[in-house]
């Protein structure tokens, strides 16, 4: 199989034009050390995203073939290489827009991607893109390209790999964490393909305010300094290359492009031509929150199928229960164990045709969810579900993840566009990333409480709680240590061997979708993407 070497290159950029200049140059010339053949830059190479107005915005901003572009793609055509980076670029029409721009090996501009959604102060000053971002053809890959906010959702990802892209190359400035441990690896892994991922060092803020802004935000200053850990991750979620926190660095792997290819899970599905655009139209549809705030807390279990611990959850005063898909447990019998109890209970069950989740109380079902996708790993499965219900219930709103549905983005997305304040997933997980890194984004970029159910591969419950915190929206003062994890969600395990776990959940903070000024993580979905995702596309 056919390898390219591919590098992901971190640096520091502040108000001196000339001195980012030199330090982009200065990180090509490394990766062409290292006998790369591309290399992906941060985003806002040319100056610190900070600004006194829209006028010094545009000011400092990048034009075509002004001396830093001019820089870059000779750069480029000297080590015959692909090189990607982002800039704020004045464009003719009066607009001042964040934009990935990537060069070829002979210096020739390849391709260019607006940013889509913006984050926060980046709304008072740029211009958001209006066009859903290219796949472009080279000899190396078909590559898309996208930046820092536009990998915290999943649309824009989604729809450049939906539309071929192999070779997704992300440039970032963000001091969050959970960037490198969450939001770039789960997009490869969902989307089995590739992505190089290079995020800034050094203040993200100009230094004479620093001290100011951390003591507003009462988070330390060093915590609003680019988080560093650029990386290189495989189609399966694995990093296989990844600098350090701090200091100018590369990562550098050899990849092969053609593994991007191939969407079959382990049981033979093809992720993406099980995909039902029909089902995410409401997707495409502005969206604001119109219903009421859930209870502050309420203590979910994930629960083995036995009664025994179905009765110490509701001894516990436990108000959700989720068993794993197909539990081997009757109705009858979990119906019986919530008598007395205002408890709820999610579980799946086989329906001639059909994999139906059941939302049982003490009165009997009270809900059913059909699955929605299909999937090899059941070839009984041949009537699918043709909406997603959300069930309103004394705490919360409620939605029903059955089976493989918790392997698609777009599943979770109606969940959140419904209003939903907790998602109960009965699964089987067979692929590390979906626990690791799937079912945590889908609460990450949702603002939902997860609450998953499975059953391993050794036939031990397996999966967890996943729960909203109340610290999540910038530039408001963090109420706890701000650890620099911004949507990560806090998590409870199920322990090996156990056969329940047990945690509270937020309900109401899944109100709350707003990451930061002018960016909502539901509201603000990209217009142009969600027209990709939402229409029928010849699958590659």
């Amino acid at each position: 199989m056919p390898m390219v070497r591919v590098a992901a290159a971190q640096l520091a950029a502040g108000t001196d034009v000339a001195n980012n200049l030199d330090a982009c140059l200065r990180m090509i010339d490394a990766a062409a050390e290292a006998q790369a053949e591309l290399v992906v830059l941060p985003e806002f190479c040319n100056h610190l995203s900070w600004y006194a107005d829209r006028a010094h915005a545009r000011a400092m901003a990048c034009a075509t073939g002004d001396f830093f572009l001019t820089a870059i793609a000779e750069r480029a055509a000297r080590h015959a290489m692909f090189v990607k980076l982002g800039v704020t670029l004045a464009r003719s029409d009066g607009r001042t827009t964040a934009t990935g721009l990537l060069f070829g090996p002979a210096g020739e501009l390849l391709g260019e991607s607006d940013k889509q959604i913006l984050m926060g102060a980046e709304n008072d000053h740029l211009d958001p893109g209006t066009a859903d971002s290219p796949v472009i053809p080279t000899r190396s890959a078909r590559i898309g390209m996208y930046a820092c906010m536009e990998g915290v959702i999943p649309e824009v990802t989604r729809s450049l790999a939906i539309r071929g892209a192999q070779l997704l190359l992300n440039s970032l400035n963000s001091f969050a964490t959970d960037e490198a441990g969450l939001h770039i690896p789960v997009r490869a892994a969902e989307n089995r393909v590739w992505v190089v991922a290079a995020n800034k060092i050094g203040p993200l803020l100009p230094e004479a305010q620093l001290p100011d802004i951390a003591a507003r935000l009462g988070v330390p200053a060093d915590r609003l300094h680019g988080a560093g850990e650029s990386q290189i991750v495989a189609p399966d979620g694995t990093v296989v290359a990844k600098a350090p926190p701090t200091g100018e660095a590369i990562a550098v792997a050899d990849i092969a492009i053609a593994r991007a290819d191939d969407k079959r899970r382990p049981d033979g599905t093809d992720l993406f031509a099980a995909r039902r655009p029909e089902l995410y139209r409401p997707l495409d549809r502005p969206t604001r929150r119109r219903a009421p705030a859930g209870a502050e807390s309420v203590v979910a279990a994930v629960v083995a199928p036995a009664l025994d611990p179905i009765a110490a959850s509701i001894a516990a005063g436990v108000r959700l229960i989720v068993l794993p898909e197909l539990a081997p447990i009757p109705v009858t019998d979990v119906v019986a164990a919530l008598r007395g109890s205002p408890a709820h209970a999610v579980l799946t069950v086989r329906d001639r045709d059909r994999h139906t989740g059941l939302l049982v109380s003490a009165d009997g079902i009270v809900g059913r969810q059909d699955q929605l996708h299909r999937t090899e790993r059941h070839a009984w499965l041949r009537e699918l579900g043709s909406e997603l219900t959300v069930f309103p219930l004394p705490w919360g709103r409620l939605a029903i993840v059955v089976g493989d549905d918790a392997l698609y983005p777009e599943t979770f997305r109606l969940a959140a566009v419904a209003d939903a304040d907790v998602a109960a997933v009965c699964c089987t997980p067979t692929e590390p990333w979906e626990l690791s890194l799937g079912l945590p984004e889908r609460s990450a970029e949702n603002r939902l409480n997860v609450v998953v159910a499975g059953t391993s591969a050794t036939g031990e419950l397996t999966g967890g709680i996943h729960a909203l915190t109340p610290d999540f929206t910038l530039w408001t003062a963090w109420r706890g240590p701000f650890t620099g994890a911004i949507s990560h969600p806090v998590i409870t395990a199920v322990a090996p061997g156990s056969t329940d776990a047990r945690a509270e959940i937020a309900p109401a903070q899944a109100v709350n979708r707003a990451v930061s000024k002018g960016t909502d993580l539901i509201a603000d979905r990209p217009p142009a993407a969600l027209a990709t995702l939402t229409r029928e596309l010849e699958h590659r």
